[in-house]
């Protein structure tokens, strides 16, 4: 260093030019470490998109043009002398203005990458879940009762009827933001058929799983406490051989309203094909989306010599072999509970069953 600034410099020009390049030298550090400094306090939260295959300064310049980072060339670099920029993983990220860009490449290469978490509940309708979804903000009602319908995903995985109800699986999934309604309604498809592949071959396609299906969800609406699942199933099961009506509640609102426990002399009076107050045996398609227990309820249930259940007052259910019986048990739970039916038999052209008329058939 000194030869070189003695052939290029007198001596009394070398300490002021090394004065300068120390000055320059720490500007630039400074300058370095103010690019480095998160531009805000985290408020600004934008999602960042990172393509499969594109580089890492395309992801770079849109998190500097949103405001997310203050030097989009500092951040390829960083990540340059980590030896990760070939590591960040595709996807779309959530990030704020108060991250530090060895925090954000730290997420990008976990592939931490940015979803709405969505449950869906064991039981809820496809009605439920579109309104549910829209109350989010992940898709509008509309679309997603369309694409719950589509033609074409039903033929896909082999659903009869019009809709995909009864096939989209309680479990908690990650929806992306980019996320078509249709693909939400796939993926929910794909996990009933993985969920359900494992509990038997019984559930392959066909229309022996649809009435599976079917039974599985009127056995999840009516059941508050999982354990009865398979007594309950018994129950239809019974009924179904003797020829006797289901007249489960639940049928009876369904595509009117959430059922919540209670229905009324209109309700049972419905003619809907689902309705089970008005029809024989099964209703076309499945009322709900039933959970794996309940499926499993359907599959294997509990042998029972039962034709009737009514609710008690803690939720669960009193089980009755004979009218008797089970006139006596309403009496004894619902008479004072304030249903809106009770168990008086006074709806004209019904009789009082389970659990409100008394004969079924």
């Amino acid at each position: 260093m000194r030869p070189a600034l003695g052939r290029l410099f007198p001596q009394q020009y070398r300490k002021p030019v090394v004065s300068a390049i120390v000055a320059s030298a720490l500007v630039a550090m400074v300058a370095v470490s103010c690019l480095m400094l998160p531009p805000g306090d985290g408020s600004n939260v934008q999602l960042v998109d990172c393509g499969k295959g594109a580089p890492l300064a395309r992801a770079a310049a849109e998190m500097k043009r949103k405001g997310v980072i203050r030097s989009a060339t500092l951040l390829v670099v960083l990540a340059r002398i980590k030896g990760i920029d070939g590591q960040v993983q595709a996807g779309t990220y959530q990030l704020n203005d108060g991250m530090s860009l060895s925090e954000i490449l730290r997420k990008m290469v976990a592939g931490e990458i940015y979803a709405n978490r969505f449950a869906v509940p064991e039981g809820y309708s496809i009605y439920q879940l579109a309104e549910l979804l829209e109350s989010r903000r992940i898709h509008p009602k509309v679309d997603f009762l369309a694409a719950c319908s589509d033609k074409g995903v039903m033929q896909e995985f082999g659903i009869p009827g019009n809709t995909v109800e009864g096939y989209l699986f309680p479990a908690t999934y990650n929806i992306m933001p980019n996320m078509k309604p249709v693909d939400t309604v796939r993926m929910m498809l794909r996990q009933f058929e993985k969920a359900c592949g494992q509990l038997s071959p019984q559930l392959a396609r066909g229309s022996a799983r649809h009435r599976l299906v079917t039974m599985a969800s009127i056995v999840e609406k009516e059941a508050v406490d999982p354990k009865e699942r398979p007594l309950i199933a018994s129950v239809f099961y019974n009924r179904l051989r003797k020829g006797m009506r289901l007249q489960s509640d639940p049928t009876a609102v369904y595509g009117v309203r959430p059922f919540a426990g209670k229905v009324s002399g209109d309700d049972v009076h419905r003619l809907s094909p689902y309705n089970t107050y008005r029809i024989k045996g099964l209703p076309p398609g499945p009322i709900g989306n039933p959970s794996a227990g309940a499926i499993q309820a359907a599959m294997k249930p509990q042998t029972s010599p039962y034709y009737y259940f009514v609710a008690k007052r803690d939720g669960t259910h009193f089980f009755s072999t004979t009218l008797d019986q089970h006139n006596i048990a309403v009496t004894k739970y619902l008479k004072n509970k304030g249903r809106n039916i009770s168990s008086s038999g006074d709806v004209p052209g019904l009789r009082n069953d389970h659990p409100n008329f008394t004969d079924g058939r």
